[in-house]
C-alpha cells in the first residue's frame, strides 16, 4: 500500500500552501453536517474493510520474531478489534515483496514473519487468517503486491531460491529495490501462476492488488527496460504506451486465470487515488498531482470499463475541498468511471499521526467523507488504511464507526456479474424457548437454481408492533459464514415475545427469500 513517503511533491506543495483552506472548507462542513442528522440513513450492504499490511511489520505481527501463539494473538486482537468497530472485510497483505506468508507458495517465507527469509513459521498464517475472519463473519481478501521484489537493498540477505537469484535477468533497481520488469512476458505468467497459487488452496474470498505496478517517479531515477523494449516492444513507437499495455496485459491475464479457477472469486485492485489529471488527459480528472496513468503506467479506468475486475479502492488519501486533489473531486470522478463495477473508497486515518496533514487532526474529516460516500449511490464502501490506525482509536474514529455510522452490521454488496442466482430459504424453521435463553434451528434449502451451495445465514429478529423490514439492517440478529443449522439467542427479556426469520446466503453474498416467521415467548419470571 502507498506509503507517506511516495506522495508526490506536487501534492504536498499544494497541501502545504493550502492548509488554512482546507481547514476552512472542512470546519465549515463538519458545521453544516453538525446541523443535520448525524448519519444518512444505514446501508444493509456496504463493504467495511481494512488493510492488514505486513510489509516491514506495520501492522501485523508486530514482531517478526516472535512465537507463533503470540503471532497468532496479536492476529486475533486486531480482528477482534475490528469486529467490534463493524468491519466486515480484511485485506490481508500475503505477498510484500516477492515473498510469501502462506505453506503452499512457489516464494520463500517472508522475513517479515519469522525474522530470516525462507525461514518456515509453526503454522500457516493465510489458513489461520481465513478461518478466523470467517468465524467472525467477514470476508478475507489475499492482498499482493505484483512488481514489488525487494523492499530494501539488502540483497544478500536474500534466501539462496528467492525469485531474483534464480530469475536475475527479469528485474530491474529502482530506487534501490529490485522490481519486476512487466515487459517481460515470463514475468507475467509467473505472477499470474504466484497468484493461482493462493486461488487454488485456500479459501479467501478475494485477490486484492495495491498501486505498485511501475514505479513512483523519483528525480534522478531511470526505469532500465530499453532491453525488453527493443525484444518485446514492436507495435509501439512510445515506450509508455508499451509499459502501459504490459499491465494490461496481466491484470487481463490475472482476470481471466482466477475466474476460471474459481467464477465467483472478487478481483480488485486499489490505485493511487487520481487516474489521470484533465491536463493530461481529456477525460482525467480536475486535479493537479501525480497519477496512476502516467506515472504508473496503470489504465486502471480501463480495467473496470473492460469488465476485467470487480471492485476500485482508489486511495483518496485528501481531505474534503484541498486545492490539489479534492477528496470530492475525486469521489465524484471515480463513482462517474466505475462502469458498473464497484468503488471502495480507500480512506486515510493514518494521516492522522502526520505532522504536515492538520485537515485529518479534524474528528469530522473522516466522517463527513462516509457521509459524501453513503450519499452517492455508485459508492458500495470504503476500506481504512490501516489497521493499528483503527485498533489505535486514531482521533476517535473507531468509535464513531461502532456508535454511529456502523451501528447495525451490514452485509457485503452483491456481484450480479459474478453470479445473480440466490440460494433457496432454509427449510423446517422452528424456535423454542429454552431456560433463559430461545434456540433456533432448521434445515439446510433445497440445491439452489445455479447448484451453488449455501455459505452462511441470515437471522432477523423483531418485536411486538415493530416492521418486518429486512431492508433495515437494525433488524439483523446474527450473520453467520458457516452452515451449522442452529442459532442461540442469548439476548432475550423474560416476557417478551420475539418474531424470527431466516435466509441464507451463498458465496458472493446473494440472500434467500425469508423461511415463515416464528413467533416465541420467553416465560415471565
Amino acid at each position: 500500500m502507498r506509503l507517506y513517503k511516495y506522495l508526490f511533491a506536487t501534492v504536498l506543495s499544494a497541501i502545504a500552501t493550502t492548509v488554512t483552506i482546507a481547514q476552512t472548507v472542512t470546519e465549515a462542513i463538519a458545521q453544516t453536517v453538525a446541523e443535520e442528522d448525524s448519519v444518512l440513513i444505514q446501508p444493509k450492504r456496504e463493504f467495511r474493510a481494512v488493510w492488514i499490511a505486513t510489509v516491514s511489520n506495520l501492522d501485523w505481527p508486530q514482531n517478526a520474531r516472535a512465537t507463533a501463539e503470540l503471532q497468532k494473538r496479536d492476529l486475533l486482537n486486531q480482528l477482534n478489534s475490528h469486529q467490534q468497530t463493524g468491519i466486515n472485510a480484511i485485506m490481508f497483505q500475503v505477498r510484500p515483496a516477492a515473498d510469501a506468508f502462506y505453506a503452499k507458495s512457489r516464494e520463500p517465507w517472508s522475513k517479515y514473519l519469522t525474522g530470516k527469509q525462507g525461514d518456515a513459521p509453526d503454522y500457516d498464517p493465510l489458513e489461520f487468517a481465513i478461518d478466523e475472519a470467517h468465524k467472525r463473519n467477514m470476508e478475507l481478501h489475499a492482498w499482493f503486491n505484483p512488481y514489488r521484489a525487494t523492499f530494501d537493498g539488502k540483497f544478500n540477505l536474500l534466501s539462496a531460491d528467492h525469485i531474483t537469484r534464480t530469475k536475475p535477468e527479469w528485474f530491474f533497481i529502482y530506487e534501490g529495490i529490485k522490481l519486476f520488469n512487466p515487459g517481460i512476458p515470463e514475468v507475467r505468467e509467473y505472477i499470474v501462476q504466484v497468484v493461482l497459487d493462493v486461488v487454488k488452496n485456500y479459501d479467501v474470498d478475494g485477490i486484492h492488488m495495491d498501486d505498485y505496478f511501475y514505479p513512483y517517479p523519483v528525480r534522478g531515477q531511470v526505469i532500465n527496460d530499453a532491453d525488453a523494449f527493443a525484444e518485446y516492444g514492436a507495435g509501439f513507437s512510445n515506450v509508455k504506451d508499451w509499459r502501459r499495455d504490459n499491465v494490461d496485459k496481466l491484470i487481463h491475464m490475472l482476470a481471466d486465470s482466477i475466474h476460471k479457477y474459481k467464477p465467483t472469486m472478487k478481483f480488485g485492485i486499489s490505485p493511487f487515488g487520481i487516474w489521470a489529471n484533465k491536463s493530461q488527459h481529456p477525460d482525467g480528472s480536475n486535479t493537479h498531482g501525480g497519477s496512476s496513468y502516467i506515472e504508473n503506467f496503470a489504465d486502471t479506468r480501463k480495467w473496470m470499463k473492460e469488465g476485467w475486475i470487480d471492485y476500485i479502492s482508489p486511495q483518496i488519501y485528501w481531505q474534503i475541498g484541498n486545492r490539489a486533489a479534492a477528496f470530492d473531486t475525486l469521489l465524484d470522478w471515480w463513482s462517474n468511471n466505475t462502469y458498473n463495477r464497484h468503488l471502495y473508497v480507500g480512506l486515510a486515518p493514518y494521516r492522522f499521526y502526520e505532522a504536515r496533514s492538520p485537515a485529518f487532526k479534524n474528528p469530522s474529516e473522516i466522517p463527513n467523507q462516509l457521509r459524501l460516500m453513503r450519499d452517492n449511490p455508485r459508492v458500495q464502501g470504503g476500506i481504512y488504511f490501516r489497521s493499528q490506525t483503527l485498533v489505535a482509536n486514531a482521533n476517535h474514529l473507531a468509535d464513531t464507526l461502532k456508535q454511529d455510522f456502523y451501528q447495525f452490521p451490514a452485509l457485503p454488496p452483491p456481484m450480479l456479474w459474478r453470479d445473480s442466482v440466490p440460494p433457496n430459504a432454509p427449510q423446517n424453521f422452528i424456535a423454542r424457548a429454552e431456560r433463559k435463553n430461545i434456540v433456533l434451528k432448521w434445515s439446510m434449502p433445497l440445491p439452489a437454481a445455479d447448484s451453488e451451495p449455501v455459505y452462511g445465514y441470515v437471522v432477523y429478529r423483531f418485536t411486538e408492533g415493530q416492521a418486518f423490514d429486512l431492508g433495515d439492517p437494525e433488524n439483523i440478529l446474527h450473520i453467520q459464514y458457516n452452515t451449522e443449522p442452529v442459532y442461540v439467542d442469548t439476548n432475550v427479556q423474560p416476557g417478551k415475545t420475539y418474531f424470527y426469520v431466516v435466509t441464507a446466503l451463498d458465496r458472493m453474498k446473494n440472500e434467500s427469500e425469508r423461511t415463515p416467521t416464528v413467533a416465541v415467548s420467553l416465560p415471565a419470571l
